[in-house]
């Protein structure tokens, strides 16, 4: 069972910059998606960003422009997945787990804190 450690969140001012990074416990295919979710509170978790092996990159529209995903890797695995995030709003706020899906083997992270002051 491969576990997904997430870490840089953190309280962040409006406009402000955050990175948050995701290293896989063990060996994740290269060409398996890598996903960032996040859930504000009172509401669903949803999708924010996503790159496949390819690095073809989908983001939701509420964060396009302001947030990037990337990962890195050596000799087909996931290194460490990122997501760069700026111009922080307000509505940003949440938990932002990291998720991989391939071929059936589904691994969340267990989530790390964002929170955009006003």
């Amino acid at each position: 069972q491969v576990q997904l450690m997430e870490s840089g969140g953190g309280l962040v001012q409006t406009g402000g910059s955050l990175r948050l990074s995701c290293v896989p416990s063990g060996r994740i295919s290269g060409i398996a998606p890598m996903s960032w979710y996040r859930q504000a509170p009172g509401k669903e978790r949803e999708l924010v960003a996503r790159v496949d092996g390819l690095s073809t990159r989908d983001y939701a529209d509420s964060v396009k422009g302001r947030f990037t995903i990337s990962r890195d890797g050596v000799r087909n695995t996931v290194n460490t997945v990122y997501l760069q995030m700026n111009d922080l709003k307000p509505e940003d706020t949440g938990i932002y787990y990291c998720r991989s899906y391939y071929r059936g083997r589904d691994y969340w992270g267990q989530g790390t804190q964002v929170t955009v002051s006003s």
